[in-house]
């Protein structure tokens, strides 16, 4: 996990996440090796997976059991909440074969001969799938979130439901191929034991990176903060430390990266140290997801016009965007005009699962927003955009401005300038087929290793991908370890 899964402070007497800020894909075998539980790690569940205001004054609750999502679908069609249990047995099918790859390394193209037995392996567990599951697997991969759910569900906020997450942290529609994988990305998780949904971690994000900071200090290890990294040592073709911020130097056998690979391969080696064609193709390494995130300090709970009362809702994921068609006007206004018109908002109020981040009677909340296109004037244009996140909010909540008591925001430009999240990507690289398994970050390269001996890469911009899984971190120690002669032990 990198500094983006923090609690910070940011009015006084209201504590929230500061950038990631929900918990599903982080994976159990780390939270069990780590002893993450017994340093105090807490995870609940939400009571919904998801909330859908609508325009019309009526509204769709996902999760909570699938009888209650099926009773929920019904009231926009009958044939969808048929539908629901296929759909959802379909997804289980294919993310049990892709969970188990989540913590295996891929194999490098053109590797040796372990990349063989890699590659075998992996091809055993896909056929272990039906030929029906093969081609929900291969459509999954390659269209649209769009084209794909057009196949299962016939009711527009259904579809906008399952479509939101096809295009979290991604500057894309739910429209452009490739994006039906971000949903499945999306559907990997599980919390406390239960797939697919999704929960809070007591005390905020922050309280998974203090967790792990804890089983990490019981292994004799010397964690140094606000102490960036400037470059990357490397004598005779191999990594030998690092040079800070400040000056400072500190050697090492090996220097294992947790960052985008484009700041780590063209910011922190030399040019020297690389073969031309890497940093030719890592220069056109992707990313971009338009996020903006905000937290707000509330006096109250949001009114929803069509459901006022406060309940289990306002403790769900709350999507404020009703169809996929208004997702992708949110991506086309942001590719001709920067921001958004009615901007794609997600809002998540852990306050109402954690009495520890507000004061009684008040409350904490996450937006998660998009579409802000990374190269607008943000120095200029950060007022504008919250605005019209406030505007989204209002419409369906009226009222909602005056109980905002304070708020904090994070412009693209700010995540890439507080977190190094180029161009604001939450996932250190963009989500597609060209930039997934063995291509991430690049054909050759898949293994966490780099073209100089002794570097690793252990974020997000690896296999398997963005979100806070635990599991580039864990599936890299594994390869660090057996290129020093030791057996990876799990616990």
């Amino acid at each position: 996990m990198g500094g983006a899964a923090v609690t910070e402070e940011f009015h006084p007497g209201f504590r929230n996440s500061v950038a990631s800020y929900t918990v599903s894909l982080l994976q159990p075998k780390v939270i069990r090796e780590l002893r993450l539980a017994q340093h105090g790690l807490r995870i609940v569940e939400r009571p919904y997976s998801n909330f859908l205001p609508l325009d019309d004054g009526r509204y769709l609750r996902v999760g909570g059991g699938q009888e209650a999502t099926q009773r929920e679908f019904a009231k926009f069609s009958a044939r969808d909440a048929e539908r629901l249990p296929a759909y959802w047995a379909m997804l289980e099918r294919v993310t049990d074969v892709l969970r188990e790859l989540v913590l295996e390394c891929p194999p490098n193209v053109g590797g040796g001969l372990l990349d063989l037995v890699r590659a075998a392996q992996a091809g055993r567990r896909v056929k272990r799938l039906d030929m029906e599951a093969r081609r929900d697997l291969l459509a999954l991969f390659t269209q649209s979130a769009a084209e794909f759910l057009d196949g299962w569900f016939e009711s527009e906020p259904v579809r906008a439901a399952f479509g939101f997450d096809s295009v979290v942290g991604s500057f894309a529609s739910p429209y452009h191929p490739g994006t039906a994988y971000v949903l499945l990305h999306h559907c990997f998780g599980e919390v406390n034991g239960r797939k697919g949904v999704w929960g809070h971690a007591i005390g905020g994000m922050g309280a998974v990176s203090g967790a792990i900071a804890a089983e990490a200090r019981a292994r004799g290890v010397e964690i140094e903060v606000d102490a960036p990294v400037a470059q990357v040592i490397v004598k005779d073709g191999k990594a030998a430390g690092v040079v800070l911020g400040d000056g400072r130097e500190i050697a090492g056998r090996s220097v294992i990266g947790n960052l985008n690979p484009k700041l780590l391969y063209l910011k922190m080696v030399a040019r020297e140290h690389l073969p031309p064609e890497f940093s030719a193709r890592m220069e056109r390494w992707k990313c971009a997801s338009a996020s903006f995130r905000m937290n707000l300090a509330l006096d109250a709970l949001p009114r929803f016009n069509c459901l006022p009362e406060a309940g289990p809702h306002h403790a769900s994921g709350i999507i404020l965007a009703p169809a996929l068609d208004y997702m992708d006007r949110a991506y086309l206004d942001a590719r001709e005009h920067g921001i958004a018109r009615a901007p794609i908002v997600e809002m998540v109020i852990p306050s109402t699962l954690d009495e520890s981040l507000a004061p009684r009677g008040k409350h904490v909340a996450s937006l998660f927003c998009q579409h802000f296109a990374p190269d607008a004037n943000w120095v200029t244009r950060k007022d504008e955009a919250i605005e019209r996140i406030f505007g989204v909010i209002e419409s369906h909540a009226p009222g909602f401005r005056h109980s905002v008591i304070a708020h904090s925001a994070l412009s693209p430009a700010d995540l890439e300038r507080e977190f190094s999240l180029v161009g604001g990507d939450i996932f250190h690289g963009q989500l597609s087929l060209d930039q997934l398994w063995s291509a991430r970050p690049m054909l050759g390269y898949a293994d966490y290793r780099s073209p100089v001996e002794g570097l690793y890469l252990c974020g997000a911009g690896a296999h398997p991908g963005g979100g806070v899984t635990g599991a580039p971190g864990r599936n890299c120690a594994r390869e660090v370890a057996r290129d020093f002669g030791r057996r990876w032990r799990s616990r």
